[in-house]
């Protein structure tokens, strides 16, 4: 299968330049917003919008509109794209379900977790939420494959206790090992 690349190129521009796509189906709550300003400011801006020129050379947003709303006289990255109309509806629907459909390596989260340290509540309560998805049961090691050897072993019912002192003995004799069991 070949891919093509859609990326034309890399660009700066003020996020308040970038015109929002009227389908885009996304809402940010105010506790999304709250964390992405508390790993916008621990962090800074550690990835590119998704943007696609349109005729009139207006860059339209596809993917980063919480990131371009939040602070429009900043200078962003930008990826554009060479999309048609059909492309970007359909990356709007894709791009981040996509993402959502990746699994979770509990123990790796979980390390994870046990070394994020952050000063921002809402980016705390995020990290909280997200290690209450762990479930117990992965946490706990698995135990190590043990092998159990073959053992051969004889069962002897008797009438008594004095019968079961003498077959002991007998076989004790013999050179079995033997032990005595009364149930």
């Amino acid at each position: 299968m070949k891919i093509r690349d859609r990326v034309k190129e890399l660009r700066r521009v003020r996020a308040g330049d970038l015109q929002p796509h009227p389908k885009n189906w996304r809402t940010h709550s105010r506790h999304q917003q709250d964390v992405w300003r508390g790993v916008l400011s621990e962090l800074g801006m550690a990835g590119a919008l998704l943007v696609r020129e349109l005729p009139d050379g207006q860059l339209q947003l596809l993917d980063g509109h919480l990131r371009a709303q939040s602070n429009p006289s900043a200078t962003v990255p930008v990826l554009v794209l060479d999309l048609d109309d059909r492309e970007a509806e359909k990356l709007l629907l894709t791009y981040d379900p996509l993402g959502a459909l990746a699994g979770v390596d509990d123990t790796r989260l979980a390390d994870l977790l046990g070394r994020a340290e952050t000063d921002a509540e809402a980016v705390r309560e995020m990290l909280g939420h997200l290690g209450r998805q762990i479930s117990e049961e992965s946490l706990v090691p698995e135990p190590p494959e043990i092998e159990i050897k073959p053992s051969y072993q004889v069962v002897v019912e008797v009438d008594g206790e004095e019968q079961q002192r003498e077959v002991y003995e007998r076989l004790h004799g013999d050179g079995y090992r033997c032990r005595v069991l009364t149930l």
